[in-house]
């Protein structure tokens, strides 16, 4: 199993604006059948720590190409338009892999 995080690197002062925006965008993907359960969390400025960070984490059994052939979603046109309305607000992204720990393997 996996858990899988897009990290957005908003504007200063975005970063409510785009959580709200990210999480309409994945639950779109998860009510298609494309994510599992996710959540969605940002620093705007009143916490410590970096700022104007939105942080959209769900978990998967494999890691899979979203360009692979066979990938087929389901409302793409609307999905991606619900993409576009935060990148405008977003300076930079990337994606992190972990490989979560089994209790099962761990003697539990």
């Amino acid at each position: 199993m996996y858990r899988i995080r897009r990290v957005y690197r908003t504007k200063p002062g975005e970063a409510a604006n785009v959580a709200k925006l990210v999480y309409a965008q994945a639950k779109m993907y998860r009510d298609v059948g494309h994510r599992s359960d996710f959540t969605v969390s940002y620093n705007g400025y009143t916490l410590p720590g970096e700022t104007n960070v939105v942080i959209l984490e769900w978990t998967d059994d494999k890691i899979m190409s979203p360009s692979r052939p066979e990938n087929v979603i389901p409302k793409r046109d609307e999905i991606m338009a619900a993409g576009m309305k935060y990148r405008p607000l977003v300076e930079s992204q990337h994606i992190e892999f972990y490989e979560m720990v089994e209790p099962g393997e761990m003697g539990d």
